[in-house]
Parts: C-alpha cells; structure tokens; sequence
C-alpha cells in the first residue's frame, strides 16, 4: 500500500508542488490549508506522516503540534514542519514541541522528499521484528518489537526521531557518537546543516528520560565529540 502524506500549507502554489514532487515518489497526497482542516483530517484518515506549515490563517503549526503530541493516538505521527521563518527559535521550538524535523522556505522540493523518505524509513524500520527483542542500559529499558521505552519501570513516550537517537544510543552504550554519525544512523540523513535540529532531539530526550540538563544521567555530552548513552557496568554508577 502507498504511503499517505498529509500537506498542509495555505499556499496552494507550494501544496500543489509537495503533491506533485510526493506523488512521482510513489505517496498517497492529501492536502489542507488551515488547521481545523487539517486536524479533521488527521482524526478522520491518519496519514502516515504530516508535512505542516508554521503559520496558518486559523491555528498555526506550534498549536497543531502540540495539540497531536496530547493526543495519544496522534502523539507518534512523524511531522516535519515547514517554514519561511529563519530565525532558529522559530526552528528550534517547533522541534521542542515534538516535530521530527523541519524544511525552510524558499525549498527544493527533492530535500522535502529525501527528508520525507528518510523519516519514513525510520518509521518502517521500528516495525520491523529485531533481533535483540528489548535493550536494557541500567534502569532504560526498550522493548524494540513493542516500540517501548521505560525508565525504572516508568513508560517513556518518544516521538519517531527520539526513539531512534536513543535505540542507537543504547545499542551502543558508552560509545561517544559525533553529531554526524547520530544524524546518519539515528535520523537517517547524510547531508550536514540539522546539527541544531539534533540537539534539540537530545533535549527532548533528556527532559523525558528526568534528566537533568546541568548535570545529565543517561545521554551525555562529550565535548568536542557528541553524545553517548551512559554504561552503568563502565562508569560504575
């Protein structure tokens, strides 16, 4: 079956675009152009993935966001949120709501795909059944063919992307990862320039496992290098 890809921009010249270059690569296209639309749509036919425009005449991408990360049958929805804003807050807080990604206007509508295949695979990836059934990194624990993640016992809910970062992070326990290795394995790119995108991820990541930012537990900081999943059994912690 095809993939559906949801486009939600007021800019019928863009959507046409995104449903013309989507469409060639084989997806199921559906558009909208504001947000009630868009989020009657999500309830009524779940796409696969949602390519949402930050500002819309009624609600704009951050509240749409937000609004699907509340809501437990929406809250895994992979989002890459497009946008004319440049300023990194913009970018920055969109990802902290819980989006996977974002493109920025003016864009070439061939990354728009690469991102949306790439995101997509990562998705495919997390159904597949595993060899290593659950991964277990001191008090984490991630149920791979469930696609669960606990801490003490505790249910952790991750978005597509954080469940990726950390999957690589705990097959690899106390291996320092560079920021382009995480990119590649854990988010599926091999281009540069969303170093800041994962850093926000790693954010996220760390405020839902309690970690604390200051002095951080599970996913640390090698500077310099990256980021490594602490080893309990190497550390002795």
């Amino acid at each position: 079956m095809k993939k559906r890809v949801l486009v939600v921009d007021d800019d019928k010249d863009i959507t046409r675009l995104l449903q013309s270059y989507l469409a060639q690569a084989g997806y199921e296209v559906r558009s909208a152009f504001d947000g009630e639309t868009a989020l009657h749509s999500l309830h009524a036919e779940r796409p696969d993935l949602l390519l949402l425009d930050l500002m819309l005449p009624d609600r704009d991408g951050w509240n749409i966001t937000r609004t699907l990360r509340a809501d437990p049958h929406l809250a895994d929805l992979p989002i890459i949120m497009i946008t004319a804003r440049i300023e990194d807050v913009d970018k920055i807080l969109g990802l902290e709501l819980g989006a996977d990604d974002y493109v920025t206007k003016p864009f070439n509508p061939r990354e728009v795909v690469a991102r949306v295949n790439a995101l997509l695979r990562r998705a495919r990836r997390d159904l597949q059944p595993s060899q290593s059934p659950a991964l277990e990194v001191g008090d984490l624990r991630m149920d791979v063919d469930g696609h669960a993640v606990t801490r003490a016992g505790a249910p952790v809910d991750l978005t597509v992307t954080e469940y990726n970062i950390l999957h690589v992070l705990m097959e690899n326990p106390g291996y320092a990862f560079t920021r382009a290795e995480l990119i590649e394995r854990g988010m599926g790119y091999v281009y540069g320039g969303v170093e800041r995108t994962l850093d926000s991820h790693i954010k996220n990541l760390r405020q839902k496992l309690g970690d604390n930012p200051q002095e951080p537990h599970y996913v640390q900081t090698v500077y310099g290098v990256g980021y490594r999943l602490c080893d309990p059994n190497r550390d002795g912690l």
